[in-house]
């Protein structure tokens, strides 16, 4: 009976280790995890805080071998508006904008129909978008510019024919949005089509105000394509800065003929560039999530 009594007392003791050590092996790779993502933020945060560092040094405008500032002011980007940088952002601005508007509204219409009708040959064209996409946008680079050339959207006349690139094909990303719609109830719709609602009307005002977190993702995405977009920028306008983003007009600033004298007005402009998607992204972060994970559910 006394060693029953000794096992059966153990037993507790033998949870509550048990615990702690659990509890002791979670605090341990929570820290490694927590070590691993400051370490990988360092790394990514530092050349963009040498960047921000470079963007208010005023002793020099080349790059040198330190990244302090030894005198600091606001002398690069007050130059920057007295430059052509202006123009590039307007012209990216306007770009970014009229995509954002523009392709979502092609994009949604696209993945509520395929989400929600059923039609012959709706897989096999879905299936045809899909493979299509699987192609890099780079393939179709040479024919599109001599399509813009022969309209005259080219150089100059750029930021158009760019606009007219970025949303030709939108309806081709319905794939985060389709499984998005998809998580919503089909008897949504039917409850709305029994109470004398059409299409139209149940899209905007039932399946819209659900549907937010992929609106803004797409909203984002759209943005931010055109945004930071270098390489067919760059082959459209090719030289001519009245049709240049803001990133192609600053890289024409790390020429050899330009680095020396707008080093650290390029990095003041790098500054100003990502402010806008920074604060977006603040903002927005919890609707962007939200639209990712709840449109990687199988359509």
């Amino acid at each position: 009976m006394m060693s029953t009594d000794k096992n059966a007392g153990n037993v507790p003791e033998k949870k509550e280790k048990k615990k702690m050590g659990m509890k002791a092996k979670s605090r341990l790779s929570n820290t490694i995890i927590y070590v691993v993502l400051v370490l990988i933020s360092i790394v990514w945060l530092t050349p963009f805080v040498c960047i921000v560092l470079q963007s208010f040094r005023t002793e020099s405008t080349w790059m040198v071998g330190y990244v302090i500032p030894q005198k600091w002011g606001l002398d690069n980007y007050i130059k920057l508006f007295d430059s052509d940088f202006v123009r590039w952002y307007k012209n990216t601005f306007l770009i970014a904008v009229v995509v954002a508007v523009v392709n979502p509204i092609m994009v949604l219409c696209m993945s509520y129909t395929l989400s929600r009708f059923r039609f012959k040959m709706r897989k096999a064209l879905m299936k045809f978008m899909l493979v299509l996409g699987l192609f890099p946008g780079i393939l179709g680079m040479i024919i599109l510019y001599r399509i813009l050339k022969d309209l005259g959207l080219t150089q100059e006349h750029a930021v158009p024919g760019l606009i007219l690139v970025y949303c030709a094909s939108a309806g081709m990303g319905y794939y985060i949005s389709k499984g998005f719609f998809d998580t919503i109830p089909m008897s949504l719709d039917e409850s709305a089509k029994i109470d004398g609602a059409n299409r139209l009307q149940i899209f905007i005002k039932i399946i819209m105000p659900l549907a937010k977190p992929i609106v803004i993702y797409t909203i984002l995405t759209a943005f931010l394509g055109p945004w930071g977009d270098f390489m067919f920028a760059k082959y459209i306008s090719f030289g001519n800065p009245k049709g240049m983003n803001v990133a192609v007009g600053l890289a024409s600033w790390l020429t050899p003929d330009q680095i020396d004298v707008k080093y650290t007005m390029f990095c003041a402009g790098g500054v100003l560039v990502a402010i806008p998607v920074t604060l977006l992204f603040l903002f927005l972060q919890r609707y962007y999530v939200e639209g990712i994970t709840g449109g990687s559910v199988k359509g």
